[in-house]
């Protein structure tokens, strides 16, 4: 799912969809992995193959922007403070109606694992968040979508404070994931999302409706392989909810 303040997007230099990468507000900004991110990549798969173009300055466009934005800030500031999208003293994540995280829980653990928390046992993930760290998560999913996991908006519901709109997910596993050799296909996640936001149009509570199954599936296909292949951690990452929205 990949705000911005205001009740417009403020895009900066350097990229269309994202606010808050680059720029003086930024100068201060702790990185994830040393520098800001670039989503050359993701961005030109979704423009290749959105659906919608939303018009400029639309409802559409900014809920696109701001949850691009979000998970941008999620995936790549390690300080909740460098936020710039979300109220980060009131923010929640809800995901299939499970426990409400706090920002710091959800950055503790990565933002693939708390989107994947899953109440069945043990024995019947397949992915299990519970196992996985941060940087593993990040890694093996940016392994197996090397040009990216991009978002786009496709209905919105309503407006603020409570903006609630669909969105779909997609990316091609061109790299290994857990063993599991890569098949090239695209990979689509649908789902729904309920974002309740402040007078500054940050984030106060973020809810996601949606089956991971439909996403595990299509990363599980591919064959077991003997041993996994080398999937270095310096493999292309691009964020959001997964990568980049």
């Amino acid at each position: 799912m990949d705000p911005s303040g205001g009740t417009e997007a403020v895009v900066v230099k350097g990229d269309k969809y994202r606010s808050h990468i680059l720029g003086e507000g930024e100068k201060n900004t702790k990185w994830k992995f040393g520098a800001p991110p670039s989503y050359d990549v993701v961005n030109k798969l979704f423009e290749e193959e959105r659906s919608k173009e939303w018009p400029k300055g639309s409802l559409e466009e900014k809920v696109q922007n701001l949850v691009k934005t979000f998970e941008m800030e999620l995936f790549h500031k390690t300080c909740p403070d460098d936020y710039k999208t979300v109220n980060t003293q009131k923010f929640r994540l809800i995901v299939n109606g499970g426990r409400p995280m706090s920002l710091e829980e959800v950055a503790k653990v990565g933002g693939y694992n708390a989107f994947l928390q899953t109440s069945l046992a043990n024995r019947l993930h397949a992915y299990d968040p519970s196992t996985e760290t941060a940087e593993s998560s990040h890694h093996a999913f940016g392994t197996a979508f090397p040009r990216g996991f991009v978002l786009e908006i496709l209905q919105v519901f309503s407006g603020p404070p409570v903006v609630a709109f669909k969105f779909r997910h997609w990316g091609y596993m061109e790299g290994p994931f857990k063993g599991h050799a890569p098949t090239g296909e695209r990979v689509d996640l649908y789902g729904v999302g309920i974002v309740e936001v402040d007078e500054s149009m940050r984030v106060e509570k973020l809810e996601f409706i949606y089956d991971a199954g439909e996403l595990l599936a299509g990363l599980l296909k591919g064959p077991l392989k003997d041993s996994e292949s080398d999937t270095s951690a310096n493999s292309s990452l691009h964020c959001p909810f997964l990568k980049g929205m």
